[in-house]
């Protein structure tokens, strides 16, 4: 299964964050499973990718020329995919991938988690989203989900919509139901 993570790309975050991105990547990496990501350098993109490679997993990074450019292109990919800019990566990982990983970030992994939210919801794809409240990082979000349900913009009886889950075993256990 191709797993996308989107995550923070900070190297100041707390090293809890970084545990957590370790879990996920030795999951990903020692059940057969192939990691799509960013394909640059920092923080959570480096310690999936580099614990992913570091235990024998595939990592396809796509990475978008303005990254290249800054010197951020990963060394840890088994396949790197160069593509023009950011709105073409959003788009390739969509179809690379067969689900998506939300980790702890910033405006980036908000970006990339609503592309996937908004495509699914018009109907351009069925692919799960899992959106990892680690710490309650989400919470905020998560009422803010609520509020635009109770306000009707959001249907009751959504019919696609992010799976929240608060560890990576409970993620675990959502993507080993999959495929």
């Amino acid at each position: 299964m191709n797993i996308a993570v989107y995550c923070s790309a900070k190297d100041t975050i707390a090293d809890c964050y970084k545990q957590l991105g370790t879990e996920l990547a030795l999951w990903i990496s020692r059940n057969g499973h192939t990691l799509v990501y960013g394909g640059a350098t920092g923080g959570l993109m480096t310690v999936v990718s580099k614990t992913c490679i570091d235990n024998g997993g595939e990592v396809i990074g796509v990475v978008p020329e303005r990254i290249i450019r800054s010197g951020r292109r990963s060394q840890w990919c088994t396949q790197l995919i160069e593509v023009g800019n950011m709105s073409e990566r959003k788009q390739r990982m969509r179809e690379t991938a067969d689900c998506f990983v939300c980790l702890p970030g910033s405006y980036g992994t908000l970006d990339e988690m609503f592309d996937v939210i908004a495509a699914g919801t018009v109907g351009e794809h069925h692919k799960p989203i899992f959106i990892v409240n680690y710490h309650n990082f989400y919470a905020p979000l998560k009422q803010q989900i609520e509020h635009m349900k109770q306000e009707l913009f959001i249907p009751k009886d959504e019919i696609y919509k992010p799976c929240f889950v608060d560890t990576v075993e409970q993620l675990i256990g959502n993507l080993e139901t999959l495929f």
